[in-house]
This record gives structure tokens, sequence and C-alpha cells, in this order.
């Protein structure tokens, strides 16, 4: 089990992140809500992991901190839920997001999360709250405000830009035609791909 890594980064493709710890690069799938809050390439980043074994693959799923790793292991329990899905929720939600709208049932925003339909968002609001009471009480109570991190200088022409942020939407469980669209609603000059990424996830809730 590799649940930790330490090292530097060496690219961010959203949502992945290659991690390069004592020579071995690692490629760890990440919630948008972590991701933005990565440092900039070339700078140490220091990830909770979680190992993930299928038949086809073998993935990694990193976390700033402890708790978000904690609530993404709770949603892989959910029936229905595999970590495909849990990544969607959490980009979709910061984790503190996500434990208000089950604590106050909030089917409607739920379900406007890729892949969550009505009956996937009632089962998480029956099964996750009978969760939350297992974890420590104060786990998620701290702030998860997101800070993006300084924008880099890039030669990505805009449309280039906007076709990366598509992309990770995409791969986030978005249909291409909405992910298209999402990014159009909030695509402004100059603007990078984590910002884009960020304001579309946004404005979609």
């Amino acid at each position: 089990m590799i649940g930790r890594l330490r090292g530097t980064v060496l690219e961010k493709q959203p949502p992945l992140v290659l991690l390069e710890t004592n020579g071995i690069g690692y490629e760890v799938h990440m919630p948008m809500t972590c991701f933005y809050e990565l440092p900039e390439i070339g700078q140490e980043a220091i990830l909770f992991t979680q190992f993930i074994v299928r038949e086809d693959a073998q993935l990694l799923y990193g976390f700033n901190d402890k708790q978000e790793r904690a609530l993404f292991r709770e949603l892989i329990k959910v029936n229905g839920v595999g970590p495909k899905l849990a990544l969607a929720i959490l980009s979709g939600m910061s984790a503190q997001q996500f434990v208000t709208a089950i604590e106050q049932e909030a089917i409607a925003s739920l379900v406007k999360l890729p892949g969550v339909g009505k009956k996937t968002a009632e089962r998480l609001v029956v099964e996750m709250k009978d969760r939350f009471k297992g974890l420590n009480g104060d786990l998620f109570n701290q702030s998860h405000d997101i800070n993006l991190p300084a924008a880099t200088k890039q030669a990505n022409s805009d449309a280039d830009i906007e076709a990366e942020a598509a992309a990770a939407l995409v791969s986030l469980g978005y249909k291409p035609q909405e992910a298209s669209r999402m990014v159009g609603k909030v695509a402004k000059p100059g603007a990078d791909c984590e910002t884009l990424i960020r304001e579309a996830l946004r404005a979609a809730l």
C-alpha cells in the first residue's frame, strides 16, 4: 500500500499530476479541489494517497490531507460508487461542501455532479450519514477554501487552454458537448486551465 508520497511536481495535466520521488515518477489522480492547491512545477509536494488495483490497471489517487482521503475511502464503500465517480464528486465539491450537502440532504445539489443520478444521490445521503457518525467528529470542521496558485506563463493559446480544460472535465465524467459548453460559459482571455475548470465546476452547482 502506498499511503504517502513526497516529491517534485514534474507535470500537471488536470486531473493528473506526475510526482517524482527518488527517481520514480508517479502518476496520481487528484480531485480538482485538491489539484488547485498543488505547488508550481519543479516544487515539492506531499500527497496522501490511496492505491487502487483493478484487473486492467493500478491507480494512485492523491489528496492534500488525510481528511480528504478519508472521505474518498468512505465514498468508494458506497454501493455503486467507484473511484472515478468519487473523484468526480470531490472535484465538484470540496470535502466540507459535500459533508454539508449530505447533512442537509441536498439531493438537488448532488444530482448536478457528473454520474450522480437521483437514486445514487439518495443512496449517498443514507449511507454517508451513517458513515460520518463513525468518523472523528471534527474531521471535516476545518475550512477547505480553494486558493489557486499563481498562474504560470504559457505559450498556449486561449483555445488550447479551453480545450485542455474541457478534456479535464470529460475525464471527470462530463460528456464532451457538455464539457465544452461549461468551459465556454466561463472562458475569458488570459485565463489558465485550472481557473477555467474551477469556474466551470462552480457554475455547474
